[in-house]
Parts: structure tokens; sequence; C-alpha cells
């Protein structure tokens, strides 16, 4: 199975301190319909860290539901526990997921051999897709690519989300595994210099409000045309930097606030936009033309 094109580090509705089921299936058909490739739910946009484990496999079974098979579910799976983390792959792929995000362990700070007895075990005791996460700033962990390259040979390993903001990764991993393991971004502000160095698209943040555009991003890449890749690139930038002008997902809820998808609600530790942050995000809105 191969992952490629936009994906969307989909948002978790908060309401009166629940899950807004409602909204939350709202959003993901709205995605689909817009031309999201795949649909990433319970990833840290999605605050996995403060979702309860029955609220985590929920929020997997409603994005399975909507999907039907017409977006790809990569579901996130990741825990600083082995344990944990096989039960939330195992459960994964009994809602019908088409592939599990598992995280590095964070906060343990495992050795490389750690961290591949850690995904070896994940994936001796699924038979779901895996697609590693490799996020250092949060984890305090960096796979490398020769535990990475390890992984690769292992029969359902297929893939990463590559989040260490190191533009050289897509190609040193492209070389050392080849084209058939899918590589994602996960930094949208890079997404064009990593397809560019081998990558084959991007879990976003962006695209929980400008779906469209992200799409058309990637497919105007997958048909070559530079000169709109170029153009879309050049409009999506000012959002992007607006979605992490505070802590992630504070700025996305409020701009998916803005487009009534959901309210702003979302939970400790972190806090709701600020009022400085909330003018930036609506002008970067406005500038994309999102809202008038």
């Amino acid at each position: 199975m191969r992952f490629t094109g936009s994906y969307t580090a989909l948002l978790t509705p908060f309401r009166y301190g629940a899950v807004d089921e409602r909204a939350f299936q709202d959003l993901v058909a709205w995605q689909i319909a817009e031309g999201t490739a795949g649909l990433v739910p319970c990833g840290t946009t999605g605050e996995s860290p403060t979702l309860s484990y029955a609220e985590h496999k929920r929020v997997i079974e409603l994005t399975v539901e909507v999907a039907r098979g017409r977006a790809v579910v990569l579901a996130g799976a990741g825990s600083n526990s082995t344990a944990e983390a096989i039960e939330l792959t195992q459960h994964a792929q009994k809602a019908g997921a088409d592939g599990a995000l598992v995280l590095c362990p964070y906060y343990n700070r495992p050795t490389q051999e750690g961290l591949y007895q850690h995904f070896k075990a994940i994936h001796d005791a699924s038979d779901i897709p895996i697609v590693i996460y490799n996020i250092p700033s949060r984890t305090a962990v960096d796979m490398s690519v020769e535990t990475m390259t390890r992984l690769a040979q292992l029969p359902r390993i297929l893939g990463v989300k590559d989040a260490a903001n190191d533009l050289a990764r897509p190609l040193r991993t492209r070389l050392a595994i080849g084209a058939e393991f899918s590589q994602l971004s996960g930094d949208d502000i890079t997404t064009l210099a990593f397809l560019a160095q081998g990558g084959d698209g991007c879990i976003s943040v962006t695209s929980n409000v400008a779906p469209r555009l992200c799409a058309q991003l990637h497919r105007a890449w997958a048909n070559r045309d530079i000169a709109e890749v170029q153009r879309l690139n050049q409009t999506l930038a000012p959002l992007h930097d607006a979605m992490f002008c505070e802590s992630s997902p504070a700025p996305v809820k409020y701009a998916a606030s803005l487009l009534g998808k959901c309210g702003t609600e979302i939970r400790s530790p972190l806090l709701e936009a600020s009022p400085a942050a909330r003018d930036r995000i609506a002008a970067a809105m406005r500038r994309v033309g999102l809202i008038n």
C-alpha cells in the first residue's frame, strides 16, 4: 500500500467537554468532498494526549464510518508504552482503518535498538500497515535513517510521517530504503521542498481549513505543473505560518470556527488562541480567500 498526497491531521471538536461527534463527522465528510486523500484521526492535532482511551477509539470509529473507502484512514495509535501502542493499533485494525500512524515513544527516550524492538512488537502483534511518526521535537528521540531502514524490511511497516525538520532526511531515506517506502511530511511550510527531496505527500494541519487548496497542490505536483505548485505554495504560506503562531491545535481550531466547522474549545493544559493570534489567523484566512 502507498500513502501519497494530501492527508489531514484531523482536529477533534469538543462541546461542553465532550467530543462533538456530529461536528467531527461533518468535518470528515467535508474533507472527503474537498479532495483530501487521507484522514489522520487521533494525532497531535487531534489532541490525542488528552483523549481517554474510549474517546480515542470512538474517534477512529467515527472516521471510518464516514470515510467508507472514499479516503484512506491512517489512525493515530502511538504511545510511550509498547503494550498500549499494541492495543491501539489492534483497535485501529478492528475498526477498519487502512493503516496505523505509530508515534516514536515519548519521554522514555529509548535507544535506537529500543525503537526497533518497540515497532517490531507492534508490527508482529497486528496485521495492519504501519507508518512511523518521527517527531523528535515532541518525543525527545529521533529515529535514525538506519533504524528506519531496518524497520522497513518488515512487511507491514510501509512509511514515515517525517517531522524532524531536516530536509536532507527524505532524500537520504529514499536512497536507503527506496521509492516504495512512503514519506509524508509533517511540516506544512516545507511540503514542497519535502516533495522535491523525494517525499510522497503531507499530513497537514492547514488542510483542516483549506483542504481543497492543499489537495490541489499535491495534484499539481503529481502532474508536474510546477508553475501551479509554486502559485499554490505561495498562496498557502501565510496560512501555514498562522496555524502555528501559538501551540497547535489552538490556531487551527479558531480558524475552523471561522468556517463554522467547530467551536474553539480545547483541552487543558492548552489554551484557546489569544486575541492577537486570532487577529493574525483571521487576516491570513482573508488573504487566502477562505473568509471575507
